[in-house]
């Protein structure tokens, strides 16, 4: 079957919205962006613009498929993994504080 976003497996995916869901709970960490670009035209269309996502937008490299992701392990133990992260995530009780976002910066704190 022919992915309909991305280039991903499910598998792939689900170590790559691991680590996604780790970097905001600071157990990974992502450098932040520093192009211009990034940090003021990507900023203000992703938070203002009325549109849907575009597919190919590059991620952080160390939460890339290939580059700095985690790659994928045991189906059943990744899964579980995610079931965790998510769960953590949406917790009443966090325990973890947010840090800065990587191309959002201080502006984008959950409440």
């Amino acid at each position: 079957m022919k992915p309909l976003w991305g280039r991903m497996t499910a598998h792939q995916t689900i170590c790559h919205l691991i680590d996604s869901f780790l970097v905001p709970m600071g157990a990974k960490a992502v450098s932040m962006a520093t192009s211009p670009m990034q940090r003021t035209v990507v900023k203000f269309l992703a938070l203002n613009a009325p549109v849907k996502w575009p597919a190919g937008v590059k991620t952080r490299p160390e939460v890339e498929r290939g580059a700095g992701g985690t790659a994928p392990g045991e189906f059943g133990s990744d899964r579980r993994s995610l079931i965790a992260a998510v769960e953590r995530f949406a917790a009443a009780n966090r325990d973890f504080e947010w840090p800065l976002h990587p191309v959002f910066g201080y502006g984008v704190r959950p409440t």
